[in-house]
């Protein structure tokens, strides 16, 4: 008599067959098993760059004279500095800098080129968004060694006394919002926006899929409620989780990792308001979608995977190529990281975020209709 625990080969393959028509049958899992490594493979092969280059930078010159336009030349070449605008005070730059469009401001001082002549080494004075030493570190860390050998074409002859070893111009550099370049300092903020994301959409995204699942979808859909009215009031509960996070992230950033607070507190948490309603729309919208939980959740990491990557988290945003950070802008995170870090660390105010904030809450609107319109299709 055959023993039931010994190996069967014919049990064994027709386990096999049974799992390849089951990977069939569950197009999406499968879908996800292949696209997830293919985005990985494309996200970090391609839109990974840790030394970022052609960072935009605004010009402030007061004296336009030959050497310090030899100057200007010699930091454009380093090719990390691309002079995008050109401003009149230094007001303005700061404020370029606060709003985030420019990462440097180049000041070229009054009588530059007189006290060059004269041997005294005038300054030149780069201000630097240093929010994200990454973003930056390079790009300065260049500078000496062009700006020293800059003008030897130029100091010939009588003005060869002026060429010393250590150049004729000095640098001065400020590197604002972050002056030591502590990592901590970037990233921390930054995790509002991960931890938010991660946790929103994964939470909401077994919503429906577990009424269906433990069998009250049919109390629910039985319910005298419209689509809209189910879905918000199944979003509505997780802002309060939200606002609880980000209270307790924000208590652990000032005391153990001493994360400098210096705008506003509350508007930080009225603009969290759209980037929470963002993710809880998106979780929502897979929960209708998916068949089950296991799909809901991979879902969700296929979205937290290019939003972390693309979003100027874990790696320079401008150090993308553009195809990457047009996906990017797209991507709520994005959007909230400028925004809580601009905030947190540079004090911006309504009038600085508002660029940042549309976007998210356009992304909200576009997403939570989507939803409203395959739940519809689930009543049917």
């Amino acid at each position: 008599m055959k023993k039931h625990y010994e190996f069967s080969l014919a049990r064994f393959w027709a386990m096999v067959v049974k799992e390849f028509i089951q990977m069939r049958r569950d197009r999406l899992t499968f879908g996800m098993m292949v696209g997830i490594p293919i985005l990985q493979l494309i996200l970090f092969g391609f839109a990974i760059n840790t030394d970022p280059k052609h960072l935009p930078a605004a010009l402030l010159v007061a004296d336009d004279g030959p050497l310090q336009r030899t100057l200007l030349s010699a930091i454009k070449n380093t090719t990390y500095f691309d002079f995008v605008r050109q401003v009149k005070t230094e007001a303005e730059g700061r404020d370029l800098l606060a709003r985030g469009e420019v990462q440097f401001v180049v000041n070229i001082p009054e009588n530059f080129n007189h006290d060059l002549l004269r041997g005294s080494r005038p300054a030149i004075l780069i201000e630097a968004d240093a929010t994200d030493p990454a973003a930056t570190g390079n790009a300065l860390g260049s500078l000496p060694a062009f700006l020293d050998n800059a003008l030897q074409n130029d100091l010939k002859g009588p003005l060869a006394w002026l060429a010393p070893t250590n150049g004729p111009a000095a640098l001065r550099v400020h590197a604002l919002y972050n002056p030591e370049g502590l990592t901590q300092i970037n990233i921390v903020p930054g995790l509002l926006g991960v931890v938010l994301t991660l946790t929103m959409v994964m939470i909401t995204a077994l919503a429906i899929t577990r009424e269906r699942e433990s069998g009250t979808m049919e109390n629910l859909l039985s319910m005298p409620t419209r689509p809209f009215e189910v879905l918000i009031g199944k979003i509505i509960p997780y802002i309060l989780v939200g606002y609880i996070q980000i209270s307790l992230l924000l208590i652990l950033a000032r005391f153990i990792f001493h994360v400098p607070m210096i705008g506003n507190l509350v508007l930080l948490f009225a603009a969290a308001l759209v980037f929470i309603a963002a993710n809880l729309s998106m979780g929502i919208t897979f929960s209708t979608i998916a068949q089950n939980q296991r799909q809901a959740l991979q879902m969700g990491v296929f979205f937290f995977l290019p939003s972390i990557l693309l979003s100027g988290f874990m790696f320079p945003f401008r150090g993308m190529p553009h195809w990457a950070q047009d996906v990017g802008e797209i991507l709520p995170l994005t959007h909230f990281l400028r925004v809580v870090r601009g905030i947190l660390l540079k004090g911006n105010g309504p009038a600085d975020i508002a660029p940042h904030l549309w976007p998210i809450a356009l992304f909200t609107a576009v997403v939570l209709a989507i939803g409203v319109k395959r739940y519809r299709k689930t009543l049917d």
